[in-house]
């Protein structure tokens, strides 16, 4: 397993944290999604061998969101 945190821009209220956690956690791969808007950062363990860095980022700005290391 691999730990990530991004920075996430665009969010607006704790709903938008809510959204982007849940969209993740549930993505192939994804075993801990944790989102705050007050920190504006998001921190993530995944098995690399199941899903990217990459993925996860193109997830949240699918949503509307930039999020970047």
């Amino acid at each position: 397993m691999e730990k990530v945190t991004f920075n996430i821009e665009g969010m607006h209220c704790g709903s938008c944290a809510v959204g982007i956690q849940m969209l993740t956690s549930q993505m192939d791969g994804v075993t801990s999604a944790e989102v705050t808007y007050e920190g504006k950062k998001g921190t993530f363990e995944y098995d690399p061998t199941k899903v990217k860095k990459e993925d996860i980022i193109k997830a949240i700005a699918d949503l509307g969101y930039k999020a970047s290391e």
